[in-house]
């Protein structure tokens, strides 16, 4: 049985509204530094003859760069500890604990990152699909620790197109308790469109992403692209 998610602005192609997403750049919108490493990264994972190793592999460090840059946006709180030589280093510490919630199945690429750089952090899961004639976003599972509510989210989806799928799984996580304020959206590559849709409808959450593209095509791909994150990770694009 699935459900289908309708929060109002998730047909195929949301419009852009007349407020653009770069007043929030540094607020809600964290986009990488583009440095030329970046960049070179971002050469291999866009070539389209890249081998499936190379795309998995050079994809991993851009995803853990985006997890680091997720992780200091979350509230710390002072924590001491003593030091080999008996001194007090007055440290921090996350203040709230932590879920990663990828949306089934591109944004499991991304647990793996996580779960490198947090030992341990609780992980739920959600499925949503776009139904391929209407373009309408489906819910067919959830699954989340039960305190998720007093949780700090971070959202995983490597693509951040039209904006559905994200607003569908926000509205999901909304439902259930969880902040606006609490939830940073980590997206490997997105566009205006997107990024538009996300902020007009859940200005408190947070999106960071290491490449903004010029736009979507007819077809709804982001230009110039990286094609079906999830098939060319995955193997299931040939």
């Amino acid at each position: 049985m699935t459900t289908t998610v309708q929060p109002g602005t998730t047909s195929a192609r949301p419009a852009v509204t007349t407020r653009p997403y770069h007043h929030r750049l540094g607020t809600s919108v964290h986009l990488l530094p583009q440095t030329d490493q970046l960049r070179a990264l971002h050469t291999v994972v866009r070539d389209r003859d890249a081998r499936r190793e190379d795309f998995v592999f050079y994809a991993g460090r851009i995803i853990r760069l985006l997890t680091e840059a997720a992780l200091n946006l979350l509230p710390f709180e002072p924590y001491d500890v003593t030091t080999p030589i008996g001194r007090t280093y007055r440290g921090l510490r996350f203040a709230e604990n932590l879920v990663g919630v990828p949306i089934v199945r591109a944004g499991e690429s991304m647990e793996a990152e996580l779960r490198a750089v947090v030992p341990g952090i609780r992980i739920g899961k959600v499925l949503i699909q776009r139904d391929r004639t209407t373009k309408r976003p489906h819910l067919y599972y959830t699954a989340f620790p039960q305190d998720i509510a007093t949780r700090q989210v971070l959202l995983l989806d490597p693509m951040l197109a039209t904006g559905g799928t994200a607003l569908a799984a926000i509205e999901v996580l909304r439902d259930l308790g969880v902040p606006e304020e609490n939830i940073v959206f980590v997206t490997f590559i997105t566009c205006p469109e997107g990024l538009s849709a996300v902020c007009d409808r859940y200005p408190g959450v947070r999106i960071v992403t290491s490449a903004i593209e010029e736009g979507l095509n007819e077809n709804a791909f982001m230009m110039p692209g990286i094609g079906d994150f999830g098939d060319r990770y995955f193997g299931t694009d040939r």
